[in-house]
């Protein structure tokens, strides 16, 4: 089981980025900041640590660093396109609150 769910929209379009970026994985972490006192931190990237959790997609990797681990648990990750623009919805049950944009949340 994964400790992250991703909708196949989600795997599609982070392949797809993989291609085009020529990188073996996407890193999803937190970092401590926000309006909700984390901020989700996406990264394409050239290292991937045997530490990550890996969950292999096509073209490459979706890694999540160890530090991250307790509080994505349970995550899905879905991929969005509307008429003004497109993103990665997360939806964490662990979540306590979040801010209005989306880009950070609070445990």
């Amino acid at each position: 089981m994964s400790i992250v769910n991703l909708t196949e929209q989600a795997k599609q379009h982070m392949a797809t980025m993989l291609k085009e970026h020529n990188k073996p994985a996407i890193r999803l972490g937190l970092k401590g900041g926000g309006c909700a006192g984390f901020k989700y931190e996406w990264s394409l990237e050239d290292n991937i640590n045997k530490e990550d959790e890996q969950i292999k997609i096509e073209n490459g990797l979706f890694v999540v660093d160890p530090a991250s681990v307790m509080y994505l648990l349970g995550t899905t990750i879905d991929y969005k396109k509307e008429v003004f623009g497109s993103y990665f919805d997360i939806k964490s049950p662990n979540a306590t609150s979040s801010c209005g944009c989306g880009e950070s949340v609070g445990f």
